[in-house]
């Protein structure tokens, strides 16, 4: 009797495992993924174009079998109502049964959401923001960034700064007051130092997030006069700060050094002349030098350009690499699990693990701290007759091996000990005349 009892237990126990085999290898309906962009306030300007792009690539990528077979849903949430109502959010489409965060734009909002990621076992990739903060010295397990961060972007933008003006002897910097504003003036300093020294740093200005008029700031740095002046900021405030500038002559004493602008070229138009120093957050740009006559990055620029009348910005090529960094992280744990649908925990496991392209250089994520490696691309700024704004000349692209910090490794304790003249020379640093 005992035994009847343990065998037909036993039979339970397996035809239960049985099932939920099945259940664990079964595809969803759908993969829903949640994306959070700015959709309204100054910030808009750059993160509707990545919500654009992001529809565009999810109904092609849906039209060739979505991921392993299955068709991506997105749902968007808008930064622009700020970080109490972005976690709010995020938390509610985590409970009604999304698989996939893509979050955030906001430096201050991924400091939020990757610790609430890693809470809810919520796999998120944060695809725009730059802090290096988030993940540096750390080993989230659900959460990776598919583009560079701060240190990365900014160290590349001294290098090209100094092969442009190695002779300038003082700096001002006006900065978003938030977190980017602060961690990518504490690096570029930092970098900048290890080179000059003797730098003078006359100014240090931080308008709110969101500022629109920088009246205060302009009449400073005209009695100033500095050589060079910086600005990481982005979106319509660096929009605002330019158009300004340009009114009052500003450019006409100073070299603009403007590491997020590529953004804002079309934008700006003519409001922003000739000789300023670009940045494109990682090789981002419609003409980029070796991928812009490659079929399908113009098929996408002609794609997006007709959707919605202008032409790609690097949010938009960051929501490309998210989505498909996203793919090859799925693609690689469905392979691991011998073809069948991959676990959350498979899938995070993958995205520590993978090589995918955009429509720049490839990019590369083999690490415990999930910080991709992306190659920088900078530029100066010229006039050119096929279009109605400035373009890029005088191109670099910066592996992102040369300015990135090994994982575990402390941003400015890797800058103390490896950023040097040696990095100048290096013949890694592609140059397009």
């Amino acid at each position: 009797m005992l035994m009847t009892k343990i065998s037909c237990l036993l039979g339970a126990v397996a035809l239960a495992g049985a099932s939920m085999t099945t259940i664990a290898a079964e595809k969803p309906q759908s993969l829903q993924v949640g994306i959070s962009t700015y959709l309204s306030g100054p910030a808009s300007v750059f993160g509707v174009p990545a919500r654009d792009a992001a529809d565009l690539l999810i109904a092609d990528m849906n039209a060739n079998g979505g991921i392993g077979g299955v068709k991506i849903v997105p749902t968007y949430i808008d930064e622009g109502g700020g970080s109490e109502k972005l976690l709010s959010e995020y938390r509610r489409l985590a409970a009604g049964g999304t698989d996939v965060m893509l979050s955030a734009i906001s430096s201050g909002h991924c400091n939020i959401v990757a610790p609430v990621a890693e809470d809810l076992k919520m796999l998120n990739i944060l695809w725009d923001c730059g802090t290096e903060k988030v993940l540096e010295q750390k080993q989230l397990k659900y959460v990776v960034r598919t583009e560079a961060n701060a240190t990365t972007e900014m160290v590349a933008t001294v290098l090209y700064l100094l092969k442009q003006k190695p002779d300038f002897k003082t700096l001002a910097i006006v900065n978003q007051d938030y977190a980017w504003g602060r961690d990518s003036r504490e690096i570029f300093v930092a970098a900048l130092k290890k080179f000059k020294p003797d730098v003078k740093i006359v100014a240090e200005m931080y308008p709110k997030f969101g500022a629109s008029d920088f009246s205060t700031e302009i009449s400073r740095l005209q009695a100033l006069r500095p050589d060079v002046i910086l600005s990481t900021s982005w979106g319509g405030d660096l929009d605002n700060f330019v158009r300004q500038s340009a009114q009052r002559n500003l450019f006409k004493n100073s070299l603009f050094v403007l590491p997020l602008a590529e953004s804002s070229l079309e934008r700006l138009g003519n409001s922003l002349p000739d000789g300023v120093i670009i940045g494109a957050r990682g090789d981002h740009y419609f003409l980029h030098p070796e991928t812009k006559d490659d079929p399908a990055h113009k098929a996408f620029v002609k794609k997006f350009h007709d959707k919605t009348g202008a032409y790609p910005i690097y949010s938009v090529y960051h929501m490309v690499q998210a989505l498909y960094g996203l793919k090859a992280g799925y693609d690689k744990a469905i392979a691991d699990n011998k073809g069948e649908w991959p676990s959350t925990e498979q899938v995070a496991a993958a995205m520590h693990d993978i090589d995918f392209k955009g429509f720049g250089r490839e990019l590369h994520l083999h690490r415990k701290d999930g910080q991709a490696l992306e190659a920088q691309l900078l530029g100066i700024t010229k006039t050119s007759s096929d279009y109605p704004f400035k373009v890029l000349g005088n191109m670099m692209i910066v592996p992102a091996e040369l300015v990135t910090p090994p994982e575990g490794e402390a941003s400015l304790d890797w800058i103390a000990k490896n950023v040097d003249a040696k990095l100048l020379d290096s013949d890694q640093l592609t140059t397009f005349k």
